[in-house]
């Protein structure tokens, strides 16, 4: 498992504030972000996407995937590696 962590704003992940912002480009309350990771099979709530939004949670490399994958963007573009979607 490959945590990353933004060194230049304590943050404890690099994607919250892409993952804020796709959340409500799609109008998508953070309980209802968590209800369709849920279906997809992984194990979010709407408190852990508030955690993952203030970057006060760790995220897993595998659920870097999973959000990427839901928003239809790349790994790279959540990690803030690229501006390209």
């Amino acid at each position: 498992m490959i945590i990353y962590w933004d060194k230049e704003t304590n943050s404890k992940n690099r994607i919250g504030k892409r993952v804020k912002e796709l959340r409500t480009e799609r109008q998508l309350s953070q309980k209802a972000l968590a209800a369709q990771l849920q279906l997809a099979g992984y194990e979010f709530n709407d408190l852990t996407i508030l955690r993952i939004e203030q970057g006060t949670r760790f995220v897993p490399d595998y659920e870097v995937v999973a959000l990427a994958e839901l928003f239809q963007v790349s790994c790279e573009y959540l990690l803030g590696i690229t501006d390209e979607k």
